[in-house]
């Protein structure tokens, strides 16, 4: 299949084309022409599967369809759950857009910077903005904003923004929303209860769970998990990255001081680390990100900030130094390797009184990694015993290990939702 039998212009099979997409993948096949069609979209596709590619392909033809008639109306909203996730979204739009020759201005917005200069960058109106909740709400509330023709809303991450953390934020939003309205929900997972949220939303959606991604697209993700003592993780982690000759190493912590001293210690090591947490300064948080994407640093050690869609390309190994408490969420980091067809790894640490809660996550995914120990690294810990009966429901988690509402509310406040 070619771009050219979606329904996609000219301009945009060129635009499409000087970026070097070949052909489109499962999710952009079906989902640009739906889109098109004008319908609601309620689409599912693993991580690395080009679902911005998906939505901002179709939504800027719709704009040029629409621009001469109403310009400088802003007419398609973009809502992402993380500052990351909003400045990568936005630089897609403007890659797509900088070839047409009808100017498109998109305005990207997210909390933790000065909101001065985004009004300013407002000014004279956006064709589309892409933003985090709380700082879009902010911009209206400073009547820099008027969300009165929003033709279409697109909602990237859609789990994650119908979690509770952003559940008060999203719901305010709908109702600044024009009732008649285009609504795309795009994620890589949703849950049951998600889903249904959603549905109380979309109109007679168009439900796109995109196929396997072909072979030569395929993630090809070796997933591990090394039995070790959390004492001795970062000990193994250090080892793992220097005994492999790891050019790059993406590591998920549980806390923001875990992350600080995971990434000090391995910077006293030798090794260029530096870490990532919702509490660093939004220009902290750039540059590390920036340095990491650009080579200059070895390990980026991060809390769930960076899970959800940031494309890092070429990424050798995810790593979960802490496992994450949501087991959805072990889909989402782990696909942050093994993109477009390159091979990655991701190697979980598990530990005696972790075991239970990987196989809660091995449960939820439907897959099995045997446990394999590092000569030197071998596990002391006794196993705690496993006394509970297997959960046969689809939604439940490990009793203490699942986030409680203030746990959520906190995070969500920390990494990016502002």
């Amino acid at each position: 299949m070619s771009f050219a039998s979606t329904g996609l212009c000219p301009a945009l099979l060129d635009a499409v084309e000087q970026r070097g997409y070949a052909a489109p993948t499962g999710i952009q096949a079906t989902a640009i022409p739906a889109i098109l069609r004008g319908g609601d979209v309620l689409g599912q596709a693993q991580t690395g599967s080009g679902k911005t590619a998906a939505f901002v392909l179709p939504v800027l033809q719709q704009l040029l369809a629409t621009h001469r008639a109403t310009p400088r109306q802003l007419r398609a909203l973009i809502v992402v759950p993380t500052r990351e996730l909003a400045a990568q979204v936005g630089e897609t739009v403007r890659g797509f857009a900088q070839s047409l020759e009808v100017p498109v201005k998109t305005v990207t917005v997210f909390g933790g910077v000065s909101i001065n200069p985004q009004m300013m960058a407002l000014r004279g109106g956006a064709d589309i903005v892409v933003a985090t909740p709380g700082r879009l709400l902010d911009l209206v509330d400073h009547n820099a904003l008027r969300l009165a023709g929003i033709a279409t809303l697109v909602l990237d991450e859609a789990d994650r923004l119908f979690d509770l953390g952003f559940a008060d934020e999203l719901q305010r939003l709908l109702a600044l929303l024009p009732p008649r309205r285009q609504n795309l929900f795009f994620s890589a997972t949703f849950p049951p209860a998600v889903e249904a949220l959603a549905n109380g939303v979309l109109r007679q959606p168009a439900r796109l769970k995109a196929e396997p991604m072909p072979p030569a697209q395929q993630p090809a993700i070796v997933q591990r998990a090394i039995a070790v003592d959390p004492g001795r993780r970062t000990q193994l982690l250090r080892h793992l990255i220097e005994q492999g000759n790891v050019r790059q190493a993406l590591v998920f912590a549980g806390s923001r001081y875990t992350t600080e001293l995971v990434a000090h210690k391995l910077s006293k090591a030798g090794l260029a680390a530096a870490p990532l947490h919702g509490e660093l300064s939004q220009g902290a948080r750039t540059d590390a990100l920036a340095a990491f994407k650009a080579g200059g640093l070895r390990v980026l050690v991060a809390t769930d900030l960076a899970a959800r869609g940031l494309h890092i390309a070429g990424l050798p190994l995810v790593v979960n130094y802490d496992l994450p408490r949501a087991a959805v969420d072990y889909v989402h980091r782990i696909g942050r390797t093994g993109r477009a067809g390159q091979e990655g790894m991701a190697i979980s640490f598990v530990s005696a009184a972790t075991e239970a809660h990987f196989r809660l996550i091995e449960k939820r995914q439907q897959l099995r990694v045997a446990r394999e120990q590092i000569a030197g690294f071998e596990p002391t810990e006794a196993a705690v015993a496993d006394t509970t009966p297997p959960l046969a429901d689809a939604t439940g988690g490990v009793k203490g290990r699942r986030k409680s509402k203030k746990d959520k509310l906190r995070e969500a406040a920390a990494q990016g939702g502002g």
